[in-house]
């Protein structure tokens, strides 16, 4: 078994060398166009188009999303491995998270181990995920069934560090509104209830409620709606609140918490409050030990190393959560600046074209590649990943 997959690791190896150059232009390409979440029209057809054109069967649309895609290859039996790709940006940031990167890695990695296992012993998905950003086209897509009898779901991001594997938390978004009478603040104050009160009062127990909220917890709102005029006491007033949490359970301890905060301010200013969700939310990320192994070893052959993440620290979230809560899943961090930088900026944006970009998609690519391979011709790695998973059933 370990002869036929050192020359699968050859073969890919030669294809992404031989495919370096048009990877490149790809990640490129999505870079000088950026398109934000759920609008990503050329980055599909240009990706989906790759994959066509190299004998994929290729179904656009998915799960009703007009830029979600899914590329298969392979007889359908045998373990399945997704590749997934995704290539939203910021508004008015364009790739300051690297997605480009992300999907040319992906990219690579299908086409290449197309080629290098062209008797696929099991199926090959390459899954286009929009709206990582903002919407979690990956939360649509599981819920629509995308991802059953799938055995591992593989994909890279870059970042400022190299770990193995990404310490995201849970994160919702949740919608809190006010209600009661509007009345004239001069002419009859007395008839009125100040919803906008209310909801400030809310914004001022935030602090008392942070203090007391585990590791890795958070919350943080907005005002969206505080009245119409300085002439009129407002009878509605509506905030979102951003929640995270190290775990699925603790976010939804913490939008509990806030729950209870809001009807506690309610009841103390006379007035009526709702909370209600505002997205689906994503899971926190559960990481395949025993899959994330496989892609630093491949990674350290590609010429980049990856350590473990730095415990305590936590780097956002995002709806790879969801599909980790489902299946064995990797999310590694690959560097494409020193550790002082970070994503969601324009100096991030830059280097997602730069030549450190360049070499960590490739790395990437690789050992996505290798990785995928490890599943689809050694069942011990499918049925191990598996045990960790059911084994550790919270993460």
């Amino acid at each position: 078994m370990d002869e036929r997959l050192d020359q699968v690791y050859a073969r890919v190896a030669e294809q992404l060398a031989a495919r370096a150059g048009p990877l490149w232009e790809v990640a490129l390409t999505l870079h000088g166009d950026p398109e934000p979440a759920f609008e990503e029209v050329r980055a599909t057809h240009l990706l989906a188009g790759h994959l066509e054109r190299e004998g994929f069967s290729v179904q656009r649309g998915v799960a009703g999303l007009p830029t979600a895609f899914v590329a298969g290859a392979g007889d359908g039996g045998g373990p399945r491995v997704a590749l997934l790709l995704e290539y939203d940006a910021l508004p008015g940031l364009g790739h300051a998270c690297g997605h480009n990167l992300i999907a040319a890695a992906g990219l690579g990695a299908g086409l290449a181990l197309h080629e290098a296992l062209p008797s696929l012993p099991g199926s090959l998905l390459v899954v286009g995920t929009p709206a990582e950003e903002r919407g979690g086209g990956k939360v649509v897509l599981a819920e629509a069934g995308a991802f059953d009898g799938v055995d591992a779901a593989l994909m890279f991001h870059p970042g400022v560090h190299s770990w193995s594997w990404a310490p995201l938390t849970a994160s919702a978004q949740v919608r809190v509104a006010f209600h009661d009478r509007a009345a004239h603040p001069t002419g009859n104050p007395a008839e009125g209830i100040d919803a906008l009160a209310a909801l400030i009062q809310l914004f001022n127990t935030l602090p008392v409620l942070s203090r007391r909220l585990p590791p890795g917890s958070h919350v943080q709102g907005i005002i969206t709606e505080g009245g119409k005029a300085t002439n009129i006491v407002p009878e509605y007033a509506e905030g979102l609140f951003g929640l995270r949490g190290a775990t699925t359970a603790a976010r939804d301890e913490l939008a509990d918490s806030l729950a209870e905060c809001a009807q506690g301010v309610a009841r103390a200013t006379g007035t009526r409050a709702k909370t209600c969700p505002a997205d689906a939310g994503y899971d926190h990320f559960r990481n395949s030990a025993v899959l994330a192994a496989r892609f630093t070893t491949h990674l350290a052959r590609a010429g980049l190393a990856a350590s473990e993440p730095v415990p305590g620290v936590y780097l956002g979230s995002s709806d790879i959560g969801t599909v980790s809560n489902r299946l064995p899943t990797i999310h590694p961090f690959v560097a494409i600046t020193d550790a002082d930088g970070s994503d969601h900026t324009p100096r991030f944006a830059a280097a997602a074209a730069g030549s450190r970009a360049r070499e960590a998609m490739l790395a990437a690519a690789h050992a996505l590649a290798c990785s995928a391979a490890d599943v689809l011709v050694d069942p011990d790695v499918s049925a191990a990943a598996w045990a960790e998973h059911h084994h550790h059933p919270d993460g």
